[in-house]
């Protein structure tokens, strides 16, 4: 009888661990107020780092509290940052419109220009690392393919991709510069979503590409994939709409569970609508997802089969710290969020 009560409770305490963790409401903490727009910050061990853009990019100490915020100028212009990145030696921040202007860390502090590019049609929408030497950003098309550069010496020197080694342009494609999102890598796989809704995937370090589409709209210029993440080499989630017709429910949300592949809709017409950021929570074996926008935030605890609105506070983009806390970036303000 000893045994077999040891064995009810192991198999109780076992059902207890396995029980998905759902939320029901978030608390939502204002840490960082300025008027300006941010859509890219990049957690970097107790501090948060973003650049928004009026050339304004800095850090905050999730400690303290306490925010560091200085402004870029490039000769008489003020840069508009979108996109960034960060190694465990240094901070990168990329501006969209041409010229697009790639800065990280330099000495005493300052920011270095580290990269480049003029001309007609450039603008970069996102950025981020695999590992402390290889980094990638993206962005719209250019002489007919999207705009990809890379390094593989931890950032101090970029190379375009030319478009004889990329899957074949699709007219006016881009990628959204909403929520710096909108690539994904796992080790040394790499996921670029576009406005034309379909994935680009590289296996080797962004060395080789194919590409998949998905069925998520994209027949209007401003309907596309905003956002993309993954939970690990095979399950992803991609989200969208149109940031014009937020309301519209049909065809943005759609997961793959090989590896990016095959893609399939879900809550198809159901809410969410448009969001410009989607990310899994962690320790939740990609079950957790938020998703977020002007127009509020969304949960599931389904992988995406249903959403629950859990706020009408409207933020561009987020990252989670941990399986409960998250920061929010959006007009005018960062915000730490507690899932309840």
């Amino acid at each position: 009888m000893r045994y077999i009560f040891l064995l009810a409770v192991l198999i109780v305490s076992c059902s207890e661990q396995q029980k998905p963790r759902t939320f029901t409401s978030v608390d939502i903490e204002t840490i960082y107020t300025d008027s300006i727009s941010i859509r890219a910050i990049e957690l970097m061990g107790n501090s948060l780092a973003f650049a928004a853009n009026k050339g304004t990019f800095g850090s905050v100490d999730l400690t303290t509290g306490k925010v560091r915020a200085n402004i870029e100028k490039y000769h008489t212009s003020v840069p508009s940052f979108r996109a960034v990145a960060h190694t465990s030696n240094d901070f990168f921040m990329l501006s969209v419109e041409s010229p697009a202007l790639l800065y990280k860390t330099g000495v005493n502090g300052r920011m270095e220009l580290v990269y480049k590019e003029e001309g007609e049609g450039v603008f970069y929408d996102a950025m981020t690392f695999l590992n402390d030497l290889d980094g990638i950003a993206v962005g719209d098309s250019v002489d007919g393919c999207l705009s990809i550069i890379i390094t593989s010496d931890g950032g101090n020197s970029w190379s375009k991709i030319p478009c004889s080694k990329l899957p074949e342009g699709i007219e006016g494609e881009g990628a959204f510069a909403a929520s710096n999102t909108n690539i994904k890598t796992v080790g040394g796989k790499i996921w670029i979503a576009s406005t034309s809704g379909r994935v680009l995937f590289s296996s080797d370090k962004g060395d080789s590409w194919e590409s998949f589409q998905t069925p998520i709209l994209n027949e209007e210029p401003t309907e596309g994939i905003y956002s993309i993440d993954f939970n690990d080499e095979n399950l992803g989630f991609a989200i969208g709409g149109d940031y014009t017709n937020p309301d519209n429910k049909k065809a943005n949300k759609a997961i793959t569970k090989d590896g990016g592949k095959t893609w399939n809709l879900l809550a198809d017409g159901q809410e969410p609508g448009y969001k410009s950021c989607v990310q899994f929570i962690p320790s939740t074996k990609g079950n957790g997802l938020v998703a977020v926008g002007f127009t509020g935030i969304s949960y599931s605890s389904d992988m995406g089969q249903s959403w629950k609105e859990l706020s009408k506070d409207s933020f561009y983009t987020i990252r989670f710290q941990n399986d409960t806390i998250a920061y929010a970036a959006g007009k005018n303000r960062i915000s730490k969020l507690v899932f309840k």
